[in-house]
């Protein structure tokens, strides 16, 4: 039997996440972006580990909490404007999480770890962490890559290949290693390793 306040999250995360104006298709259908996201996020979730906690599956579904609502032109387009938002972002959306479990009859301590899951603290000590920021990894090489590659030079995309692969862990590795992807893709990727070594 499902735990009544991890349903509850569950639900009150995806109706958050169903408000987003961005659409993709995905199977068919037109869905909100971060719905489509954090399902997929869910999904690497089972491939990692099939028996996360819950306080973990939760920060996996709350990764983007709201992220549309902060668009990253509200900060200067440069490096410096970037980390802002990103870490503006973290914080904001951990905020949103924690207060999410609470209200659906988490404790405060499980609402502060999902937090600090959202906020990927501790990445080198944790493993819980170190599973979402693979699963980060393996939805950016799934879904998101091809599209990046084609706006960008390839010498910026062999950097973040590079940085993409040193925060996973081998089993991570191994997963991205298995992902369906255009030749053109793959060939970055073994082109980013090779150049690593």
């Amino acid at each position: 039997m499902s735990d009544p306040s991890f349903d509850t999250a569950i639900r009150l995360i995806d109706e958050a996440h169903a408000r987003d104006p961005n659409k993709v298709q995905s199977n068919g259908k037109e869905v909100p972006y971060e719905l489509f996201y954090s399902n997929k996020m869910s999904d690497y979730l089972n491939r990692c580990d099939a028996g996360a906690s819950e306080t973990l599956r939760l920060a996996i579904r709350a990764q983007h909490l709201r992220r549309w609502e902060v668009p990253r032109s509200c900060y200067a387009m440069n490096k410096t404007g970037y980390h802002m938002w990103r870490t503006y972002l973290k914080k904001r959306q951990a905020d949103l999480a924690a207060q999410i479990c609470l209200d659906s009859g988490y404790s405060s301590e499980d609402a502060s770890r999902v937090a600090a899951l959202v906020k990927k603290e501790n990445l080198k000590d944790d493993a819980e962490t170190q599973t979402l920021e693979d699963v980060a990894c393996l939805v950016f090489l799934d879904d998101q890559f091809e599209a990046f590659e084609k706006e960008h030079d390839e010498a910026k995309v062999l950097g973040i290949l590079r940085k993409t692969w040193v925060k996973m862990s081998d089993k991570g590795h191994e997963l991205a290693l298995n992902i369906p992807m255009s030749d053109r893709a793959r060939e970055l990727i073994i082109k980013a390793l090779a150049d690593d070594d």
